[in-house]
């Protein structure tokens, strides 16, 4: 027997839009929350070290609002320019770009309408700040469609993912000293590392497809490649200690974030595709330690 006919309540999406907001949804990674850690992260430590302590509450909300914002934006626009690609690898095929769930225009709009929202809330701070996330943005914009062109996409996402970090300071403090560039070369080194892990995940693909990346580009060397990204993560993070006069607490944190990327070379020895993914999911682990060691020396140093 047919269901007698249920109208939608007043106010509530109906289920044509509730299908195009789970789409909407699912083309901002709103599913995989793990890419807003990885920014959010190295943008919290900025603020922290910049305000020496927990920032104005206001920069705070901007901030984390921001890294949302344009994290999700920037995945719009790494699949607008993926479309080509995205069909071709197992991973991808299913996303909504690639499997016509969502228009090309469509996805265009979105990202325009976050990135508005994005400078909005930049634009309640300084002019530095405003001027620099004008860079930001061309940043965000461009990043996808450099693995047609160059080996080095994973590179250009460092900078990109690392812009919050000279914006968080010159929001605090007005300016952008040395301490900000030395996290902001850090945080590159570790995000080309983490995210030539995710590349590894696709190498067979890539190659099909005639995509670049890291991962492709080091090749049969890619774990000494990685070895190399990482120490020089390390190296960078132990100069911000003592540029910033960081105690124990901080020196101990980040310990045991260099244990959580020795792990990360264990699980993933064997190049396989589910190790390596693991290998950059919990890279979201070495960004918490090393907020944790910030923010506990300032709270308890």
């Amino acid at each position: 027997m047919s269901r007698p006919f249920e109208p939608t309540p007043a106010g509530a999406p109906s289920p044509a839009w509730r299908a195009r907001l789970r789409t909407w949804w699912l083309l901002i990674r709103g599913d995989r929350p793990v890419g807003i850690l990885l920014l959010l992260w190295p943008t919290w430590w900025a603020l922290w070290l910049a305000a020496e302590g927990f920032p104005p509450w206001h920069l705070l909300l901007i901030f984390s609002a921001g890294v949302w914002l344009t994290r999700s934006a920037g995945c719009v626009i790494n699949d607008y320019a993926d479309r080509w690609l995205d069909p071709q690898v197992e991973r991808t095929r299913h996303r909504p770009l690639a499997s016509g769930a969502a228009s090309p225009r469509e996805a265009l709009a979105l990202f325009v309408v976050m990135m508005l929202v994005a400078f909005g809330l930049v634009l309640l701070t300084n002019t530095l700040t405003i001027l620099l996330s004008v860079v930001g943005a061309f940043l965000a914009a461009t990043y996808p469609f450099l693995k047609r062109h160059t080996y080095l996409p994973q590179v250009y996402l460092g900078v990109a993912f690392g812009w919050g970090i000279p914006m968080a300071f010159a929001a605090v403090q007005g300016t952008v000293p040395p301490l900000a560039w030395l996290l902001f070369l850090g945080n590159l080194l570790w995000t080309t590392g983490y995210d030539t892990w995710y590349a590894m995940v696709d190498r067979e693909d890539d190659i099909r497809a005639g995509s670049k990346s890291t991962a492709i580009l080091f090749g049969d060397a890619d774990l000494v490649a990685q070895g190399l990204l990482y120490a020089g993560f390390a190296w960078a993070m132990w100069l911000v200690g003592g540029r910033a006069g960081l105690g124990i607490f901080y020196y101990v944190a980040l310990a045991v974030a260099i244990v959580l990327v020795l792990r990360q070379f264990w699980i993933a020895r064997d190049r396989a595709r589910g190790h390596c993914f693991e290998a950059f999911i919990s890279n979201q682990w070495v960004g918490l330690a090393i907020f944790a060691g910030i923010a506990g020396h300032y709270a308890l140093g």
